[in-house]
């Protein structure tokens, strides 16, 4: 039978053998498994004596008469040592079952079944072994039979899944998994059972039995044979790695906070714009830290109001809920979700029976069409303008300054929501909302404790954005303010300007411009840098620009006026003319090198570049002067545009160098630009580009004065906003020959007659005879004087533009000076009849003596105001 015995039965793994012993002792038949145990064939053991060939010398004696007792009828078992021959002589023990039998002829002969018993007791260390693993495993431990299905489960496997380990025989991967992980096992152990390559650490997810939490095993699955080498299933061995995925996905959880953070630092506060801030922190929460996130500012904050320490604004407690806040930034990760949608915090408190949990501002009750209020039912859209009931977490956490949690009530695709506060410097000045969808963990307290800490750095952030605006704003409005008002007027000039202050990244500059009209119609054109930014950069050009104004009203020569300024410049960026910008804020300087550090920031800001222009629409000549500044341009009609050749002399502050003059003749309709290096320089647009540029836009057609300003910062791309941009443009219009009387007088005393003659028959030429009278007393006090206290030849002009001007012209260098005349005086009272009866009057020296001068407005059809007795009375 065993002969014959089908693959995989149990033969194939105990030896077993059999032969016979015939009625005279020999062996009679051999099998073919006693040739495969003991080594020896057939031929080579029939017909001889099983003692002789097989048993070792000392035990023949006992075994021949063991084998006499059994051809006596006897059976007899036990354990027979043999020798191996195919083993080179190795020792054996075999367990020995001999039964007496009977031959055909009746005589007594033996049927002999041997047993190997080393093989006997390898099976049994085997189930010995194959029982502690399967059995006393800690691990659970389950055979799958070929058709998936369980053969056997040990008592751990059983423990886990409930019942007893025979309960699981027969049960399919559907009873323990959900369809997808189910699905995933039946593949794998298909692939296992079919390919024979083991699979290692497979990563399961479910439940088990009685317990809502998802557990995670590591499944090992390898493929599992039979005697005959065919596969009979798969083993499994599992391991619940529960708490090892735990500690991973928390130390995953750790690293990926730590990168938040490290992201953070880097990429929130980069701009110095609230808005700006809020959308990085954003950048960095969605998706990395949640699904969807929103911010949303005090709109107090956004207008410039102060906070007050440690509340949340102005407004907090109005109507026992927040202050009004803008949604200013948010950000959605969900594909299927509208952008930037956020969970209505205020939704799960009472807010005046309202049930959207939103309370619209006053302006959306009074303006609902335009004041942004977010819809009834919704969460606030960007740049809506809201309120937090009081019942609400976000009303709580802006009120406590604490982060809450928000509870998600009914159906929906959030599962978890924190309102976090945004506190810096104990002052709230905002809310932020982190939410994450079903399907993602909910919020721990790791993320609690991180949500904080985002809010906090994205705070202080934005508070420092909120000083840097309310500084920005207050060091523009005083720039602003220091500029010329609306368009400047000037004689024989055409004039537009453009001011550009840098964009909100930047800080504000030093840059200006002025026009500042001169005696006998004459214009100064100014130009001017600071170098450096910022509030004292605004209040040092400030402190310029009025030396400046007050340098060109003494009528001084342009390179004496940047002398001059220069030596204010050097005085304000001395320590002690400085003196006030270091300790608006009560800083205190400590050690003698933050005292050089301050003496050379001040230094450097005072620094200035300048260019300063005198025009005279008489004789369409231009006087310049430069102070390190930038080359004027000048386009003459069908010509192109060229920079004038002015020495550019040395920065304001730098002093030691003089600076030098150049005259210009300039054309009718000519164009004249003074510029600041911010519209020719970048740092994408080097400095010789951008005059290359400059001359390019101002050649070519003419065009409006106020469109060629606009062409000309279109050309040049200004818009990058790095540095302020002053633009001041000239066409140059003369007076006209008409509107000038010129006039040569001797040194005699009829000179004065004549002189009221010229300056009467003039005006009645210009139809001005309603300032014939006061121009003739007035003509004939300047010329009198000068007859008397001047010397040379006396000079009388009129000019007529937008006021009568008259000028008194001679060689002396004295100086008129107005006093008051006593009681008994004859004279004395010219000046002060000028100074009564003029709309201006003054004197200035030039290069070959002085000029008096007083100024007249025209007639407007009314009638001309009579001097008060009180006035008449004031010259005696």
């Amino acid at each position: 039978m065993w002969q014959s015995s089908p693959p995989g039965s149990i033969y194939d793994y105990v030896r077993v053998a059999s032969f016979s012993i015939g009625h005279d002792g020999l062996i009679e038949q051999w099998s073919e498994r006693a040739a495969d145990l003991f080594g020896m064939a057939a031929r080579q053991v029939i017909g001889r004596d099983p003692v002789e060939a097989f048993l070792p010398d000392e035990l023949r004696p006992g075994g021949r008469r063991r084998v006499r007792e059994i051809l006596d009828g006897k059976e007899w078992t036990g354990l027979v040592p043999f020798r191996m021959p195919g083993e080179d002589g190795a020792g054996g023990l075999a367990e020995l079952y001999v039964m007496p039998s009977l031959t055909e002829s009746g005589e007594r002969a033996a049927l002999c079944i041997v047993l190997d018993v080393r093989a006997l007791r390898s099976i049994e260390t085997d189930l010995a072994a194959s029982q502690a693993i399967f059995g006393q495993s800690p691990f659970g431990f389950v055979l799958f039979g070929k058709d998936l299905t369980v053969v056997r489960a040990n008592d751990r496997f059983a423990t886990v899944f409930g019942g007893r380990a025979s309960d699981h025989r027969g049960r399919s991967v559907d009873d323990y998994l959900a369809p997808p992980e189910a699905d995933r096992l039946t593949a794998t152990l298909r692939r296992v059972l079919d390919t024979g390559q083991a699979v290692t650490d497979l990563r399961l997810v479910g439940t088990v039995p009685g317990d809502r939490q998802r557990r995670h095993w590591s499944m090992n699955l390898y493929r599992v044979h039979g005697g005959s080498g065919r596969p009979v299933g798969v083993a499994g061995l599992a391991t619940d790695i529960t708490s090892r995925h735990i500690a991973a996905r928390e130390a995953a959880s750790a690293r990926r906070n730590l990168a938040l953070l490290n992201e953070a630092s880097a990429r929130i506060g980069n701009s110095l714009d609230l808005e700006t801030t809020a959308r990085e922190l954003l950048d960095v929460a969605v998706p990395g830290f949640c699904d969807l996130a929103a911010v949303d500012l005090y709109q107090g904050l956004l207008a410039g109001d102060e906070l007050p320490p440690g509340s949340g604004g102005p407004q907090q407690a109005e109507s026992g809920g927040s202050a009004e806040l803008r949604r200013v930034a948010h950000a959605s990760a969900v594909a299927d979700a509208m952008p930037g949608v956020a969970p209505d915090l205020g939704s799960h408190g009472p807010a005046d029976g309202r049930t959207d949990g939103l309370v619209p501002s006053p302006r959306a009750a009074s303006d609902p069409g335009g004041s942004g209020a977010p819809v009834t039912g919704a969460a606030p859209a960007l740049g809506d303008v809201h309120r937090y009931p009081s019942g609400s977490p976000a009303a709580a956490a802006l009120r406590t300054g604490r982060i809450q949690d928000v509870p998600e009530d009914g159906p929906g695709f959030v599962q978890s929501t924190l309102a976090v506060p945004m506190v810096a410097h104990d002052t709230v000045v905002g809310l932020v909302q982190f939410s994450r969808t079903k399907g993602s963990e909910p919020f721990g307290e790791r993320d609690r404790a991180l949500a904080v800490e985002l809010a906090a750095r994205a705070a202080v952030c934005i508070d420092n954005a909120r000083l840097y605006r309310r500084e920005h704003e207050r060091a523009l409005i005083l720039q602003r303010s220091l500029l010329p008002p609306g368009d400047p007027e000037a004689a024989g000039l055409d004039i537009a300007c453009r001011y550009l202050p840098g964009n909100a990244a930047t800080e504000v500059g030093g840059d200006w411009f002025d026009v500042i009209e001169l005696p006998g119609h004459r214009t100064a054109l100014v130009v001017g840098d600071v170098m450096g930014r910022g509030l004292r950069a605004a209040v040092a050009m400030g402190e310029l620009r009025t030396a400046v104004r007050t340098l060109a009203l003494l009528d001084l020569e342009p390179a004496e006026v940047l002398a001059a300024l220069d030596e204010v410049a050097r005085g304000l960026g001395t320590p002690g003319g400085g003196e006030r910008f270091g300790g608006g804020g009560g800083a205190q300087w400590p050690s003698r090198a933050a005292h050089k550090s301050r003496e050379a920031d001040l230094s450097e800001v005072y620094l200035a570049t300048c260019v300063y222009a005198v025009y005279d629409p008489v004789t369409r000549r231009c006087t310049f002067a430069n102070a390190g500044h930038l080359p004027p341009a000048v386009v003459e009609p069908g010509e192109s545009a060229q920079l004038l050749d002015v020495p550019p002399g040395m920065p304001l502050g730098v002093g030691g160098e003089p600076f030098e003059e150049v005259e210009v003749e300039l054309k009718e309709g000519a164009l004249l630009t003074l510029y600041t290096d911010g519209l020719v320089e970048s740092r994408d647009h080097p400095l010789e580009g951008g005059l290359l540029a400059l001359r390019e836009a101002l050649t070519g057609p003419r065009r409006a004065l106020e469109d060629a300003c606009d062409h000309v910062l279109a050309s040049l791309h200004t818009r990058h906003g790095e540095d302020d941009i002053a633009l001041l443009m000239a066409r140059i219009q003369g007076l006209p020959t008409e509107a000038v009387g010129d006039w040569r007088l001797p040194r005699e005393p009829r000179s004065v007659a004549r002189a009221r003659e010229l300056a009467r028959s003039q005006l009645q030429s210009w139809d001005l005879d309603d300032l014939v009278d006061t121009t003739e007393l007035l003509v004939s006090e300047l010329v009198t004087n000068a007859l008397r206290y001047g010397e040379g030849e006396v000079r009388l002009r009129l000019l007529r533009d937008r006021t009568l001007v008259c000028e008194v012209w001679d060689a002396g260098l004295v100086q008129p000076r107005r006093r008051r005349a006593r009681d008994t005086d004859e004279g004395g009272r010219g000046l002060q009849l000028v100074g009564l009866l003029s709309a201006a009057w003054g004197s200035r020296r030039t290069p070959r003596g002085k000029t008096v001068w007083f100024e007249l407005a025209l007639p407007d059809g009314r009638p001309a105001a009579e001097l008060s007795v009180e006035e008449l009375l004031s010259m005696y």
